[in-house]
């Protein structure tokens, strides 16, 4: 299914032909990020987190006629790739302000790192999450060490009450992407990608607010500026594309995502800048393409992956499909490879995950409902579900109906939900039924 799409780069100012320099993006008069403040985010990591492994997908590296390569920051400490900035960040707050606690606002993952950075550290913390998040988040973040209270109902409104919550009791407000020490912390993704996949042309990062992709940007264009960075965003939760277009943070009426770890309403001022001054593109995918993407992960390399996490397998298996359906035509690929999609985090609610697998085979066409009438006498349903036997498609779920208002006195309407092999197989199964005049109805 074609996604909507958005590209939104301005150009910086450097080129892929010019000399790699540890040159500083400022937005206004804040400082912003170099190469020396990842190195030095890299040393002081060292000992904290664990560099993650590349995953090689057959798949994707088939379809798109190259290597495609996952970068898994599912498997990190706390479950993501947030324990690296918020470590930094409190490492390098001074006593004084280490002694008065942290306070954070996060769906998740933020939530996490912050809670076990600040445990490291040996201080107290208090995060702030949306009411509904996901339990099991929850959980993993009191068992960190911070107490957790419940604000608003999106990053934003939790986000408004852990600043009120830093003026009243002075504890530092440790900020999911809006820092420099943060942003420096999730560049060092990219030096590990830069050891383990030297020959990488394309970098594809699940974005938010915009910390981890401002610091592979930053990292990336000192470092190789020949390598392309793509942020991508979830299409219902997408903030990037419009201010990047206004040329300054601009926030979203509304999100509705299955992704929670990327709703965020506005881009950070400062990341926006780097992402910005770096010509960084942004494009979105649908829900339909995260849910596919978490299947594929799943089911092709045993990897459990948040929505959020998956987005950037979305948008290549996207072009993937593309490519298959031949509407990228014979010119270069939309992602050059070698690719690496940067898997941000695994931290999903089970029950969550259950609910995503059934989307994600629908999505793929493997899950097939169908409503149909049938005359009602003995052996009918049993006539029905031999046609789909022949076929070999799997009943799933039956609903049997003789109530509706536009039935027939002699006919009952009958819902059945298949599993099949996917797409062609779907086709063969309604043909099936067709053929033997049954007229059935794709819901």
């Amino acid at each position: 299914m074609a996604t909507h799409k958005e590209r939104a780069a301005v150009e910086g100012d450097t080129t892929p032909g010019d000399k790699p320099q540890a040159t500083t993006t400022t937005t206004g008069d804040t400082p912003a990020v170099t190469l020396d403040d990842v190195l030095a985010a890299r040393k002081l990591l060292a000992d904290v987190v664990r560099p993650t492994p590349l995953a090689w997908s057959r798949p994707l590296s088939e379809q798109l006629g190259g290597e495609v390569w996952f970068k898994c920051e599912n498997v990190q400490r706390a479950g993501s790739f947030k324990i690296r900035g918020a470590y930094v960040r409190i490492h390098n707050l001074p006593p004084h302000e280490r002694a008065r606690g942290v306070v954070a606002a996060s769906a998740g993952n933020h939530a996490q790192g912050v809670a076990l950075a600040a445990t490291l550290h040996g201080i107290e913390s208090t995060v702030f999450m949306p009411e509904g998040a996901p339990l099991p988040k929850v959980a993993a973040t009191e068992s960190y060490g911070a107490r957790v209270r419940f604000a608003g109902t999106t990053v934003d409104e939790a986000l408004i009450a852990a600043r009120a919550f830093a003026q009243q009791t002075g504890a530092a407000l440790i900020h999911p992407f809006d820092h420099p020490d943060v942003i420096a912390g999730q560049g060092t993704v990219a030096l590990e990608i830069l050891e383990q996949c030297p020959q990488v042309k394309t970098v594809v990062a699940a974005t938010g607010g915009g910390g981890l992709l401002a610091g592979l940007a930053t990292t990336l264009r000192a470092m190789r500026p020949d390598v392309r960075v793509v942020g991508v965003q979830a299409a219902a939760a997408a903030a990037y594309p419009g201010s990047l277009l206004a040329g300054s943070p601009t926030p979203i009426a509304s999100m509705t995502t299955m992704a929670d770890g990327i709703a965020v309403g506005c881009p950070g001022q400062l990341p926006f800048g780097i992402i910005r001054g770096l010509g960084t593109e942004i494009v979105t995918v649908s829900e339909e393409l995260i849910s596919q993407a978490l299947l594929l992960l799943l089911e092709r390399n045993k990897l459990v992956v948040e929505p959020a996490g998956a987005v950037g397998v979305a948008a290549l298996l996207e072009a993937a499909q593309e490519t298959a359906s031949g509407q990228l035509g014979s010119g270069e690929p939309r992602f050059e490879p070698p690719v690496v999609a940067v898997l941000s985090g695994g931290n999903v609610d089970p029950l969550l995950l259950l609910r995503l697998i059934r989307h994600g085979l629908a999505a793929a066409g493997r899950f097939l409902s169908l409503r149909l009438r049938l005359t009602d006498r003995p052996g009918a349903l049993a006539q029905l579900l031999a046609e789909l036997a022949a076929v070999d498609a799997n009943v799933v779920d039956v609903e049997h109906g003789r109530t509706s208002a536009g039935l027939g006195i002699a006919e009952v309407e009958v819902a059945v939900t298949l599993e099949t092999r996917g797409p062609d197989h779907a086709d063969a199964v309604v043909a099936r039924l067709s053929a033997a005049g049954y007229a059935p109805t794709v819901q």
